[in-house]
């Protein structure tokens, strides 16, 4: 059973940064793609930044070019870089590892980005 452990947020000011970290239980490769969502209060789960296998990124307009997603397979690590941070981007992220249609979650981590 794949098991993802997630951390790394906080409370932070606007313009302020954190990173995320999400530790696998396995080598990373053998996901198709690993993922950082985001939950805000009282709206649905978004996809906020994906690494495929063989690196490429995408990422949720409206981080582009404040996030960053990146991994360490030594590690079995994958990371967000969040900087600029908004109000805005307050929420729950939670890391997810795809196998084909499965996903795998981790626990999620409270970002919280004061004004």
């Amino acid at each position: 059973q794949v098991q993802l452990l997630d951390g790394g947020g906080g409370l932070v000011q606007a313009g302020g940064s954190l990173r995320l970290s999400c530790v696998a239980s396995e080598n990373i490769f053998n996901f198709n793609d690993m993922a950082w969502y985001g939950q805000a209060q009282g709206k649905q789960r978004e996809l906020v930044a994906l690494i495929n296998l063989d690196g490429s990124t995408k990422y949720a307009d409206s981080v582009l070019g404040r996030f960053t997603i990146s991994r360490d397979s030594a590690k079995n690590t994958v990371y967000l870089q969040m900087n600029s941070l908004k109000p805005e981007d307050t929420a729950v992220y939670t890391c997810s590892a795809r196998v084909l249609r499965r996903h795998y979650w981790g626990q999620g981590t409270q970002v919280t980005v004061s004004s």
